[in-house]
């Protein structure tokens, strides 16, 4: 395969050139607007590596679309996979949660075992468009969370562990309206229920938070995956999770959290939503801030997968630089997590491919490539 006379996005220049396939590979690379026999004239498009999504919360979002409903998992994910097929995601990490508190009666009971099942074996058969790895998001402040990890093995493919504390009163709900706000709204508490939840989780966390940040550090080395910090908000939680080998921060509630980081040599991830509406939901500080500041290394769709192309192209107005823009979503991304075989426009990586309309205005994605082989 060859897609020709196409604007490359390549991790130093644009270039104007062709992409030549072979066996799933970019083969090599050629400059020019000529468009050999056989080859798909891409009549100027811009073309990019495939997007990579570290954290997101879009497959959940299919498995209970409303309160109480639990979609049919498989129908789940392959709606999921198409979905990001379509925005031009070629790798995603799926975020699944390890860590249920039993008697919060707005908790949803644990699914990570059952479901990385499903989807290891979809993923072996075949059956999905994309790259998918597993996410787990270790929920210090539960009562399950050491029995979950321990129900998972190397064979499981986990790429990724972060360790996730949302005890009310710190950060990403150090603003305790805001998390009344959402709790009100998601799951009807009066005022006196959202007090006792925020009682009972504050004590579970006195109880066992030690011990489960713990047994998450340990469960990631045990399964060989790359370990992040979650809404880290001060210097001495920074510290903190640079003492636990941390190298990657997912949304740092603070500027004074993300300048700490990188003096640790943490990437920092921000969310594409909070990017493109300008700030944080939560009231947190905003992911143009970071970028000014040059210290957003990543971007993640978190529960908008088409924001990861929108903030990518948003990061390049901002900077008026593309590739720097696009290596957020591309390259960043996989050089955090290990995945040295894909990221870049480069010979002898994997063909993951998208080629970009109306990148200047609202970009939208007309063909998506996997390996060489046309996915959307």
């Amino acid at each position: 395969m060859i897609l020709a006379n196409a604007e490359l996005i390549l991790p130093d220049r644009v270039m104007r050139g062709a992409v030549h396939v072979e066996d799933g590979l970019i083969a090599r690379i050629t400059e020019g607007a000529e468009v050999p026999p056989g080859a798909e004239d891409c009549d100027g498009a811009h073309l990019a590596p495939g997007l990579i999504e570290l954290h997101t919360d879009n497959l959940e979002r299919h498995l209970r679309p409303r309160p109480g409903v639990d979609w049919p998992h498989s129908a789940a994910l392959f709606a999921h996979d198409g979905e990001l097929a379509a925005v031009g995601i070629t790798t995603v990490f799926d975020a699944l949660r390890v860590g249920t508190v039993i008697r919060d009666q707005a908790a949803e009971p644990r699914y990570a075992r059952a479901l990385a099942d499903e989807l290891n074996a979809l993923v072996a058969a075949g059956r999905m468009r994309i790259s998918h790895h597993i996410h787990l998001r270790a929920e210090i402040c539960s009562e399950t969370l050491l029995d979950e990890l321990a129900e998972f093995g190397a064979e499981d493919r986990v790429r990724l562990v972060s360790l996730m504390d949302h005890t009310p009163g710190q950060r990403q709900f150090r603003d305790l309206s805001k998390l009344a706000q959402y709790m009100q709204g998601k799951h009807g508490y009066s005022d006196a229920e959202f007090a006792d939840h925020t009682a009972r989780l504050r004590d579970m966390r006195d109880r066992v938070g030690p011990a489960h940040e713990a047994g998450a550090v340990a469960a990631a080395k045990r399964l060989g995956a790359v370990l992040a910090s979650h809404d880290d908000t001060t210097a001495e939680q920074v510290a903190t999770s640079a003492a636990h080998g941390i190298r990657l921060a997912e949304f740092p509630t603070t500027m004074e959290a993300a300048t700490a980081g990188h003096a640790h040599g943490i990437r920092n991830i921000m969310g594409g939503p909070n990017l493109i509406r300008g700030g944080s939901h939560s009231g947190n500080v905003a992911a143009e801030e970071l970028a000014r500041e040059g210290v957003l290394d990543i971007i993640s769709s978190d529960y908008i997968p088409s924001s990861l192309l929108l903030g990518a192209c948003h990061l390049a107005r901002l900077w008026g630089d593309l590739p720097r823009a696009f290596a957020t979503v591309t390259a960043a991304p996989a050089e955090a997590t290990c995945l040295c075989d894909r990221g870049r426009i480069a010979t002898g990586l994997r063909a993951d491919l998208i080629r970009l309309a109306d990148i200047d205005r609202t970009a939208r994605v007309t063909g998506s490539w996997v390996k060489g082989r046309r996915i959307a």
